[in-house]
């Protein structure tokens, strides 16, 4: 599980009402010193890489830099991430741009809010940083579908990332809007942006030849006139690039050969590594990874020491809020926890740790200046555990849900007719046909990711890539069989990517006959649906002996200022959970993930009210696991430290 470096503290007890529902700049003066400046006045040149060192402005320039993706840090905590960043020593932030959150249904675009591209921006280059800004429209980021929207899916002869007709038709629609928003925010015109990535890592995947040309010339030719950057592994490096445009490597051990072929590929030009990884992410059901800073910090030290510029993938890392992680590919599928700690010099909330210390130490070496004082961290405090006392089964949910959709054949989620003509993006889909007879029932490896198999509404089992066949049970007359298939997140890199559609991707057989005539309903736990589902007046006390799936409801008191905390669901096995209609994300008994970060700007004083949320759960307590006595299922723990 992921370690928060949050210290307990005594603290009087507090009382809020909440509603619960489980279901810099540094200027390059020498080949070690920097110092910190202001946004210059006058701008005669932006970031130039002609010769071996960086200059932007004329003066030489080392990039120290960090990511931060605007989309895992609530917007409250912009700011604060930022000057943490600037107390460090670094003097830029870079940022991926998630397509795939920016337009979610073809032709409806956000940029407001939590989404408000500009404002983060703007944000940086008040606190003092610079930006490098890696606009996609692939970025894979351990985010769902590296990106993509899913609706790109419905298109049966979708080729991503290539010059397919139907991709570039996309893309060019989506950096019409994109795009327009950051000219502006580039250096020469008065703001903090100095360069633009084209894509991602494209030397690793793709063999369109025309592909990354098309992406430089759709940026060229909307406006973007900053440094252009290409990123690789060591494995895409030597398939990597574009003419014209500067070449940076992503690594995390010092491989002596990797440095000189990227100094060959292009001699007297500045080195950078664009991403330092200094951890790395967490799969569901897997180890906590853990780099220590003792490894760490040397290698970063030896970059520097050969005149390198640098990005930390990740600075802070944030979170997978909502349905919004991604999955490594199907040999085997594996996918993302919600937390996205990275384990990195500041934890997912933002907190200081052994890492920031020693690279503040290291950078302050870079620097003719002292560094700025470190802010505080943000206040922790421990809630007393949520009493879960509503609950709601779902199959007296479907009334609240838009009418079942009805099909000869299994529909994948994204081609369902439903949210406009765009599809189901996330969330859950419940299949349901009549059958005769017991039997095999068989998915043909056509379940993605996850179904709970029902007949009667009594659980039978659970098909998912490891489980193929289940036994239905002998019945008499006609009888209603239902698969709940969650999606737990689509392959974000490799050559997966085109087949990433959710749901039922194909028949399901029993006794070796297609399964026709379906009732297909889409529980993609949207606000709409959350919020009619929170005004019904059916929700239930919670029985002694209960059925799954479900929604629940619970209430924790709290008062003064809202701080951030982590929930801790003990007992409860796998779900979403949101407050006061923010998804903080899934959660799943196997770890290593074993709370949610609950930030203090999502909560409030006084009553919390709370969108419902969906829960299943498959007891650890008995081999059915769909009834279970409530026992230690009644509370959810909210505490101040992750396990």
């Amino acid at each position: 599980m992921l370690v928060s470096r949050v210290k307990n503290h005594a603290i009087r007890q507090h009382r809020v009402l909440l509603s619960l529902v489980v279901l810099g700049f540094l200027i390059w003066r020498s080949s070690s010193r920097v110092r910190v400046t202001d946004m210059p006045a006058v701008r005669v040149e932006g970031l130039n890489a002609n010769s071996s060192r960086f200059t932007l402005n004329g003066e030489p320039i080392r990039i120290l830099g960090g990511s931060m993706h605007y989309f895992r840090v609530p917007r409250a905590y912009w700011s604060d991430r930022m000057v943490k960043m600037k107390a460090c020593g670094l003097n830029t932030v870079t940022t991926y741009v998630p397509w795939n959150l920016h337009e979610p249904e073809r032709g409806a675009f956000k940029f407001h809010g939590q989404l408000e591209l500009e404002a983060f921006i703007n944000e940086a280059a008040r606190v003092g940083l610079w930006v490098i800004l890696r606009p996609g429209p692939y970025i894979c980021a351990e985010w769902d579908l590296g990106g993509l929207p899913s609706w790109l899916l419905r298109d049966k002869n979708m080729k991503l990332r290539t010059t397919y007709p139907g991709f570039t038709a996309a893309v060019n629609s989506y950096l019409d809007k994109l795009i327009p928003r950051v000219v502006p925010l580039q250096y020469m015109k008065g703001g903090p942006i100095i360069a633009f990535q084209v894509e991602n890592e494209y030397g690793s995947y793709g063999n369109d030849s025309q592909y990354m040309s098309f992406i430089k010339e759709a940026l060229v030719s909307r406006g973007i006139e900053e440094l252009l950057v290409t990123s690789d592994n060591r494995q895409g490096l030597h398939r990597g690039g574009l003419k014209g445009v500067l070449k940076t490597i992503n690594l995390q051990k010092i491989h002596p050969e990797v440095l000189r072929q990227l100094e060959a590929a292009q001699p007297d030009r500045p080195m950078m590594v664009m991403e330092y990884w200094s951890g790395w992410f967490d799969v569901w059901g897997g180890l906590h990874h853990v780099f220590e800073a003792d490894e760490m910090v040397p290698v970063i030290a030896e970059l520097l020491s050969q005149g390198m510029s640098i990005n930390l993938y990740m600075f802070h890392g944030g979170t997978n809020f909502g349905f919004m992680g991604g999955a490594l590919g199907n040999q085997p599928y594996r996918p993302m926890i919600t937390s996205y700690d990275y384990d990195a010099p500041l934890s997912e909330a933002g907190d200081y740790t052994p890492k920031y210390h020693r690279l503040r130490t290291l950078f302050r070496g870079y620097q003719s200046d002292n560094l700025p004082m470190m802010p505080k961290s943000q206040q922790k405090k421990p809630y007393k555990a949520v009493t879960v006392f509503q609950h709601l089964s779902l199959w007296e949910a479907l009334v609240y849900l838009e009418k079942p959709h009805h099909s000869l054949r299994p529909v994948n989620m994204e081609n369902l007719p439903v949210n406009n003509g765009n599809g189901q993006a996330y969330g859950y889909t419940l299949y349901e046909t009549a059958i005769t007879s017991g039997g095999t029932l068989n998915s043909k490896n056509n379940v993605r990711d996850k179904a709970l198999v029902f007949v009667d509404k009594v659980f039978i089992g659970v098909l998912d890539y490891k489980t193929l066949e289940l036994a239905v049970p002998d019945g008499k007359g006609e009888r209603i069989l239902s698969l709940l298939v969650e999606n737990c997140g689509r392959v974000n890199f490799g050559k997966d990517l085109n087949n990433q559609r959710k749901g039922l991707v194909g028949d399901i057989v029993l006794n070796n006959t297609p399964l026709r005539n379906f009732n297909i309903f889409s529980l993609d736990m949207k606000p709409d649906f959350i919020e009619r589902l929170q005004s019904t007046k059916q929700w239930k006390s919670v029985p002694k002996m209960l059925t799954y799936p479900a929604f629940f409801q619970g209430k924790l008191w709290v008062s003064g200022y809202p701080a951030d905390t982590f929930i801790r669901l003990s007992g409860w096995s796998k779900g979403v959970v949101f407050i006061n209609g923010q998804n903080l994300g899934r959660y799943w008994s196997i770890g290593p993930q074993q709370t949610l970060y609950l930030p203090g700007p999502w909560l409030k004083r006084g009553v919390n009210q709370v969108p419902p949320t969906y829960l299943f759960v498959r007891s650890q307590a008995c081999v059915c696991g769909i009834y279970t006595q409530i026992g230690t299922l009644n509370s959810i723990s909210c505490v101040s430290k992750l396990y």
